[in-house]
């Protein structure tokens, strides 16, 4: 909890002292579809779940714009063992830090690294839940990349993204194991100038 706090705070404050011009604050939301790669045979498949955080939106020039954010994000994969359906959720509160390609259109290219802190993680197989948040690392480095769409005159929009982890997140064993995956989230910017 005292992470999350510190990184909201170091997060509001950047936002603050950016000398800028036109800077939007926003919200956003929608569907995670994530799995673990791993360097072993262990076949992982795709779990859905869901996102929900905070962004900045800064405009460095008229084509150009820094975009951090806040997004706490449950993670994982899903996987059969023994005849038993298993899903292991890894809750993160994630900090990307994208640069942005604004067309004049509304559409955008970014790309940029990503912070993932660990705030959680659980098993469920069958009936039974076990929390294995020992058995990851505390921290995520990764990179995103996507493109997104926002109605000027509305300031509402879409992102799609794919996100790569970088690190190893695996704490229990030798076994190297990386967060991959994509999200489609719907976005509001206040105030936002068409």
């Amino acid at each position: 909890m005292k992470h999350i706090l510190v990184t909201s705070i170091a997060f509001l404050m950047s936002l603050g002292t950016v000398k800028s011009q036109h800077i939007n604050i926003g919200i956003k939301g929608g569907l995670n579809a994530f799995s673990i790669a791993t360097d072993n045979t262990t076949t992982n498949d795709t779990k859905l779940s869901y996102n929900l955080g905070l962004l900045g939106h800064i405009h460095l020039s008229r084509q150009w714009a820094f975009q951090p954010e806040l997004v706490y994000s449950v993670q994982g994969t899903s996987y059969k063992s023994g005849g038993v359906d298993s899903k292991l959720n890894l809750n993160y509160l994630n900090i990307p830090l994208n640069i942005q390609y604004m067309f004049d259109n509304g559409f955008r290219l970014q790309a940029g690294p990503q912070i993932g802190i660990l705030t959680g993680a659980n098993l469920k197989s069958g009936s039974s839940s076990t929390d294995v948040k020992s058995s990851f690392k505390g921290t995520d480095i990764g990179l995103t990349l996507g493109i997104s769409y926002v109605q000027p005159s509305t300031g509402m929009g879409i992102d799609g993204r794919y996100n790569h982890g970088l690190t190893n997140i695996n704490a229990a064993n030798s076994t190297n194991s990386f967060n991959r995956g994509v999200q489609l989230t719907l976005f509001y910017l206040f105030g936002h100038k068409s």
